[in-house]
């Protein structure tokens, strides 16, 4: 009787053990936030409410992006900046009447991790600050060609390129300027010498880092239309996060 008791008890098998462990989604990412300067001290380009409606939708359909667009050149400070992950200027012209202390601000966001964006006239502003030159890669020269062109991608594997092909063509304005900037920028995209009659060398879009920051520069944008195309307001947003490390 008691070989079979234990033999009953060995043949039993115990429970298994129901894990309570559980999933937690980690918190999402706060949305990036983008500070929008159309302000101008010169030309006045007549793109400047179709920029500012395509940047406003790229945020509206995003989850990820919040942008304030301003004409306020008090809004650029270093309290502004330090709530801002990304300036851009669309579209400026001229000598801004920015201080010395709003200009230490700009340099001090950059060079702390803070991204930069230029688009179009962003090099035809502010020749006199040798330190804004160098956060935007270049300063306009000139615009020879204002007719339908063909466009390089040079490299087609950055985020801002992503899905453009090798080439695409545009009714633009294309800026040419006073240095080259391929020395010190990595270029993305090219004007195609050969659409338009010409011989050379045309970077219109590059990036580069300066300190801890990311900037970026696209010399596109002087039609509404530009503003109103897909294949640019993909580069929009690409830049948008790019240049805010995300």
């Amino acid at each position: 009787m008691l070989f079979a008791l234990l033999t009953m008890g060995c043949s039993q098998s115990s429970s298994p053990v129901q894990s309570t462990a559980t999933t937690t989604t980690p918190p999402a990412a706060p949305p990036l936030r983008v500070l929008m300067l159309t302000a101008t001290a010169g030309f006045r380009h007549d793109s400047i409410p179709a920029a500012r409606a395509a940047v406003a939708a790229i945020a509206a359909r995003s989850s990820d992006i919040v942008v304030t667009a301003t004409e306020n050149l008090a809004d650029i400070s270093a309290a502004r900046l330090g709530s801002t992950e990304v300036l851009m200027f669309a579209l400026t012209t001229g000598e801004l009447a920015f201080d010395e202390t709003q200009k230490r601000a700009i340099v001090d966001f950059v060079n702390g991790g803070g991204g930069f964006i230029g688009f179009h006239s962003a090099t035809d502003t502010l020749y006199d600050w040798p330190d804004y030159g160098r956060i935007v890669g270049a300063y306009f020269k000139e615009h020879p060609w204002v007719q339908p062109a063909t466009v390089t991608v040079e490299d087609r594997a950055h985020p801002t390129t992503s899905g453009l092909g090798a080439a695409f063509a545009l009714a633009e304005e294309f800026y040419t300027f006073r240095t080259n900037p391929r020395g010190s920028v990595h270029v993305l995209l090219t004007l195609d010498p050969a659409s338009v009659g010409a011989q050379g060398d045309f970077p219109l879009a590059w990036t580069q880092t300066i300190g801890r920051g990311r900037s970026y520069y696209n010399a596109l944008g002087h039609f509404p239309d530009t503003w109103n195309d897909a294949r640019f307001q993909m580069q929009i947003a690409a830049a948008i996060r790019w240049t805010a490390g995300r």
